[in-house]
This record gives C-alpha cells, structure tokens and sequence, in this order.
C-alpha cells in the first residue's frame, strides 16, 4: 500500500505542478495578446494543455467493477501555445476580442488560485500525517 500511495500522491503532485505551469503561461500569452490589441495583422495565441490532458487520461486505464477503484493511466499531456488563425475581429487583420480575453484571464486567475488552495492542502496533509496527528 505504501509504495502505491506514494506514487499516486506523487502523480498528483505532479499533475497539479503541471496545471499551474500550464495556467502562469496561459497568464502570459493572455497578456501579450491584450498588450497587442492594436497591432495591424496580429493573430492571437492561446494555451493547450487541458484537451490533451484528458486525451491522455483516457489512455492506458485499467479495466476496474467498481468506480471507486483507481485508475492509474497515464497523465502525460503536454502544454503548447497555439496560434489562432481562424478569424479577424477587424479589417486590419487583428483577431483579439478584448472582452474575451479579459474574461478568459480572470477565469485563469480563478483557477490558478484554485490549484494553489489544492497545492497548500495537499501540503497541509502530508504535514498532519508526518506530525502524527498533532
């Protein structure tokens, strides 16, 4: 049981590090993106990481009889910035909607605060275990 739980407490350390690189890097693509709003031609990026994340999850898994047993796929997804070149929001060639943007990065804040509060407690656990319960 003890090796186990290490590795599944250490895949999901990893995941949550993983989350929070992927959400501080989608801070900055969201900001160069709205520090480049009037720029003639500018094609906005964005941030891949959670669409492979759950591609990922769904390889590799166990056939388990019961939903409350772990799964151990694998958790391999990788974070890349992507250019949109879709659309234009204007004549000039420029794609960036600032509404959107703004909503997107406070959604990214909410969630990064999020993964923080996760990270403090699976912290705060570990420290109750390891001091014996005091």
């Amino acid at each position: 049981m003890g090796i186990i739980g290490n590795s599944v407490s250490e895949n999901t350390y990893n995941l949550l590090k993983k989350s929070m690189d992927a959400s501080a890097l989608r801070s900055k693509v969201i900001a160069n993106n709205i520090a480049n709003i009037n720029t003639k031609g500018y094609k906005k990026f964005y941030v891949t990481f959670e669409d492979t994340l759950n591609d990922s999850m769904g390889e590799d898994t166990l056939k388990t009889d019961n939903n409350k047993h772990m799964q151990t796929g694998s958790t391999s997804s990788d974070i890349s910035v992507k250019k949109d070149e879709s659309t234009s929001m204007r004549q000039d060639g420029n794609n960036v909607d600032i509404d959107s943007e703004m909503t997107n990065q406070a959604a990214n804040t909410l969630m990064f605060n999020a993964l923080v509060k996760q990270v403090n407690s699976k912290n705060s656990l570990t420290s109750y275990i390891i001091g014996g319960g005091k």
